[in-house]
């Protein structure tokens, strides 16, 4: 994230904030990614692929890129 701007960065850590409080409630640009695990937040041209655990609340990042190169 140290080299996207500042700006997004911030509204990322807005948004993940903003789940942390409600990991499973709805949140607008949100999905439930299909054929894996993990779930896919929209932030701008900017994609978040994340998982849950469920027994404590740890979202774990395992991608942030530009929307062409997120799911490769």
């Amino acid at each position: 994230m140290q080299k996207m701007p500042q700006d997004v960065g911030d509204l990322i850590r807005k948004k993940l904030e903003q789940i942390a409080i409600d990991p499973f409630g709805s949140h607008p640009n949100l999905t439930k990614l299909q054929n894996r695990e993990g779930y896919r937040l929209q932030v701008g041209n900017w994609r978040l692929i994340y998982d849950l655990q469920k027994e404590k609340l740890v979202i774990m990042v395992l991608k942030v890129a530009p929307r062409g190169e997120v799911y490769r």
